[in-house]
C-alpha cells in the first residue's frame, strides 16, 4: 500500500522514473560537436556529388556561331566524311564521332545561329568540354560587328558560370579559309584566315568594351540593335590596353583555320594536305 507524503499525495511503492533534463545535453560544447559533425557530413555529400558530376560531363563539342558560317558542314564532314549542301538550321543537330588517337567517343552538337534560337547552346553547357565558335573568314570583314555581338554573348555566358564549375575551352574556327585569295604554300590560307578573324573580332569586341565602360551601351553594334550590358570582356592586362584574346580572363583561346569541300573526302586527303579539318581533328585528339 502506498505511503502519503507530507503534502498528502500518494506515492507509489516503486517510485516515479527519473527524468533527465534536456538542458545538460544541449550545452554549448555538445552543440559545437554536433555542428562539426553535420558540417563534415555536408562536405562529404558535396564531394561525392561533385565527383559524380565531373564524371558525367565534359565529352561534348558545341559548334556555335552566326548563320551560314559552316557549322553544319563541319559536323557533316566530321561524322560522315563528306560535306553536303546545307541550309540554315532551325534546331540543334547532334551526333557522336570516334577520336582514333584518343580512343574515345565525343558528342558534337551543332547549334543554330539565328539570333532568336542561338542561346540554345546554354542547354548543353553542363556536358560541354569545348565550345567552337565558327566564323566565316571570307566575310568577317564585312559583318564583324554582328559576329562580335554573337561571340560577346558566348564569352559572357562562359564567364558567368558558377566558380565551382570548370569552364569549357573556347576555340575559334576561322572557317572557309580556302576561299581567301592566296598563291602561297599549303597552309597559308589557314594563317591568313586566322589573322583576319582574330584582328576583326578583337577590334569589334574592343569597341563593345569601350562603349560599355563609357556607359553608352552597345546599341547598334549587333544583329538585334539592342542595348547590352553583358560582361565577359575583361582581360588580364594593364589598364587601358585593348581587348586581346591572349589576355582574356576566361582562359586560353585557340584559333584554328578550317575549310570543307562539298562531296566525299578522299581517303588519302589528310596525307596530301587536302583535308581542311585536319588541324581541327588533331586538336580534338589532343584536347578532348
Amino acid at each position: 500500500m502506498g505511503h502519503t507524503n507530507p503534502s498528502g499525495t500518494a506515492e507509489s511503492g516503486h517510485g516515479d522514473p527519473e527524468v533527465i533534463p534536456a538542458a545538460p545535453l544541449l550545452n554549448p560544447q555538445n552543440l559545437a560537436v554536433l555542428a562539426f559533425i553535420l558540417a563534415l557530413i555536408s562536405v562529404a555529400i558535396f564531394a561525392v556529388f561533385s565527383r559524380r558530376r565531373s564524371k558525367s560531363r565534359g565529352n561534348a563539342l558545341l559548334l556555335v556561331g552566326p548563320p551560314d558560317a559552316g557549322k553544319t558542314a563541319i559536323l557533316s564532314k566530321l561524322v560522315y566524311g563528306q560535306a553536303l549542301q546545307t541550309h540554315t538550321s532551325l534546331q540543334p543537330n547532334s551526333s557522336v564521332i570516334a577520336l582514333p588517337s584518343a580512343k574515345k567517343n565525343i558528342r558534337i552538337v551543332d547549334i543554330p545561329g539565328h539570333p532568336r534560337i542561338r542561346d540554345q547552346f546554354r542547354e548543353y553547357l553542363d556536358d560541354a568540354k569545348v565550345i567552337a565558335f565558327v566564323v566565316d573568314a571570307s566575310s568577317v570583314s564585312r559583318n564583324g560587328a554582328v559576329v562580335a555581338e554573337h561571340l560577346h554573348n558566348v564569352l559572357h555566358t562562359i564567364i558567368s558560370l558558377p566558380p565551382s564549375q570548370t569552364l569549357p575551352t573556347l576555340i575559334i574556327l576561322a572557317h572557309k579559309s580556302d576561299l581567301l585569295n592566296t598563291n602561297s604554300t599549303a597552309g597559308a590560307g589557314d594563317s591568313l584566315a586566322i589573322n583576319r578573324v582574330r584582328t576583326v573580332l578583337e577590334r569589334e569586341l574592343e569597341k563593345r568594351r569601350v562603349s560599355q565602360s563609357g556607359g553608352v551601351g552597345v546599341e547598334g553594334l549587333g544583329a538585334e540593335g539592342e542595348k547590352s550590358e553583358m560582361g565577359g570582356l575583361d582581360c588580364n592586362s594593364p589598364a587601358g590596353s585593348a581587348f586581346k584574346f591572349a589576355d582574356w580572363e576566361g582562359g586560353e583561346v585557340a584559333f584554328i583555320g578550317t575549310s570543307v569541300k562539298i562531296g566525299k573526302v578522299p581517303e588519302d586527303a589528310e596525307k596530301v594536305g587536302d583535308d581542311g579539318l585536319a588541324s581541327l581533328r588533331e586538336w580534338l585528339d589532343d584536347n578532348m
